[in-house]
């Protein structure tokens, strides 16, 4: 470390205090430290034999955790240290000093520039990144092939997945269940570039993570982590996988179906290339990780949905009339989705089509037995935010603008789920009976509202309309039996007419 500070800042010919500290991540009083030193403290520092400690060695993963984890105590750090090295023989004295000493070193609060150099460390990092080869022959035709690669930064493993159709986030979960079944386990990290199907936004480095992908790595046990915007270096060993597949796995290969090219891939990662010689490592990929990394991967699950899911689960692109291809019949999907690739899976007898990005049903029919059929829901082809417009302003027509809408609000408050049937049937309604402006007030004072309560008011009005005679007599006196002629008593009238109702059906 002092030679390195020391090369660094050249007798003040190159970097300075705080370039070295942030490129090395020692605290700039470290690197004070050390460039004031005289040669001959710099000869009794390196002759110290109590700088030589067992956790050297592990030294970069310590920091590691510390920098993931500012808040990790000496003793949680030990214990993951020792599921890794089981004969690693240091007293937790030891490490609580060894510990204190590099949080006080090390600048853990200032930006980190996330440099993932964990190839000392097994079983910790998988690096991932996706590409695209165009042009090659599949069945006899030039097609594009999606594929991500996954590469484990200690041993080198490499696992590929294919797609034929560009990836989206049900496909790239998939593939990494696919990936860490093919390890045997999986890794305690995950690094990603900024790509959409990990990270959805990004701002002050505070990230935005795309809600399905983060519960899967919830569920299977893993830490998402993104490079920051335009770092390939970060996850340089991933990058080098992507060309290594395109160059040497697929380019100048013909293959006569999906499914050929699905085994031959398979073959080249256990033929080729996690059993040649690694440039970086001297070792093959295989055996590195047989012998050193294998014990340290995560017990993995496959999640249930995922193999639900997977087996009933394709896609289809919407032509510009709404309808897609399946099974030589023809099935609608709603406007919105026209010319777009939506997901289809069978349930029974039923053919579900989903939101690719979301995973919400978007349409449901009934498979078709036969062969040529087009099968239609009239509803997708009716933009349903016109058709509710068109009723709110209907109704305010009806009941007066400042009404309508309270009305309306009310109704959409209380019911927003079946919000355009109230409406539809409120508009029938107000065909049939005028609304009074007294009982127009006093249903808009109502905190919920349905269209059956005002229907029920508006027959108990027709009924009584005696009872709603606001210009009377304030005082009525004995000739109407001390019946009251205000408004506030047809809540009351509502009140048994409803119960009535319910009586029916005890």
């Amino acid at each position: 470390m002092i030679h390195k500070i020391k090369a660094l800042h050249d007798n003040g010919n190159g970097l300075g205090i705080r370039a070295i500290a942030r490129q090395l991540r020692v605290s700039r009083n470290t690197v004070k430290k050390y460039l004031e030193m005289s040669a001959k403290e710099i000869q009794e520092e390196m002759e110290n034999t109590n700088r030589i400690r067992k956790l050297d060695d592990h030294r970069e993963y310590i920091i590691h955790l510390l920098e993931t984890f500012p808040d990790l105590s000496a003793v949680k750090v030990m214990r993951k240290l020792k599921e890794k090295y089981p004969d690693l023989g240091v007293s937790d004295r030891s490490a609580r000093r060894y510990i204190k000493d590099l949080k006080d070193s090390i600048s853990l609060k200032q930006k980190r520039y996330y440099e993932p150099v964990l190839d000392m460390v097994p079983g910790t990092q998988c690096q991932v990144d996706g590409g695209e080869l165009r042009g090659v022959l599949v069945g006899g035709v030039e097609s594009v092939i999606h594929f991500v690669v996954f590469v484990l930064s200690y041993s080198r493993m490499m696992y590929v997945g294919l797609s034929s159709d560009p990836i989206n986030t049900d496909t790239f979960i998939q593939m990494h269940d696919a990936a860490f079944r093919y390890f045997g386990g999986r890794p305690e990290e995950c690094v990603y570039d900024q790509t959409k199907l990990v990270v959805l936004h990004e701002e002050y480095r505070e990230l935005t993570l795309n809600p399905r992908f983060q519960a899967y790595a919830t569920a299977a046990e893993f830490r998402i982590h993104a490079c920051e915007g335009y770092d390939p270096e970060s996850k340089g060993k991933v990058e080098a996988g992507v060309k290594y597949v395109k160059g040497n796995a697929l380019y100048g290969e013909v293959f006569e179906s999906w499914s050929l090219l699905e085994q031959y891939m398979l073959k080249w990662l256990d033929e080729t290339a996690n059993v040649r010689i690694h440039g970086s490592t001297g070792e093959p990929p295989i055996e590195r990780y047989d012998r050193d990394e294998r014990q340290h991967m995560g017990q993995y699950l496959t999640p249930s949905y995922i193999t639900r899911n997977a087996a009933a689960k394709h896609t289809r692109k919407a032509d510009k009339t709404g309808l897609i291809s399946w099974k030589s019949n023809k099935y609608s999907v709603p406007i919105a989705w026209q010319q777009a690739r939506v997901g289809v899976r069978i349930e029974g007898a039923r053919l579900s089509i989903t939101d690719l990005e979301t995973g919400k049903e978007i349409a449901d029919h009934g498979l078709s037995q036969g062969k040529g059929n087009v099968i239609k829901n009239k509803d997708h082809y009716r933009d349903k935010r016109e058709h509710i417009s068109s009723l709110e302003s209907a109704i305010q027509q009806q009941v007066g603008a400042d009404g309508g809408k309270q009305l309306c609000d009310l109704l959409k408050r209380t019911n927003g789920r079946i919000y355009k049937d109230q409406l539809t049937g409120l508009k029938a309604l107000l065909t049939k009976h005028a609304m009074p402006p007294k009982l127009l007030g006093q249903l808009c004072d109502r905190p919920t509202l349905a269209t059956s309560q005002i229907r029920d008011y508006l027959e108990a009005y027709a009924a009584h309309p005696e009872r709603f005679n606001t210009t009377a007599d304030p005082d009525p006196g004995p000739k109407d039996g001390g019946t009251a002629n205000q408004l506030s008593q047809y809540s009351g009238i509502a009140q048994q007419h409803e119960e009535g109702r319910h009586d029916q059906f005890h």
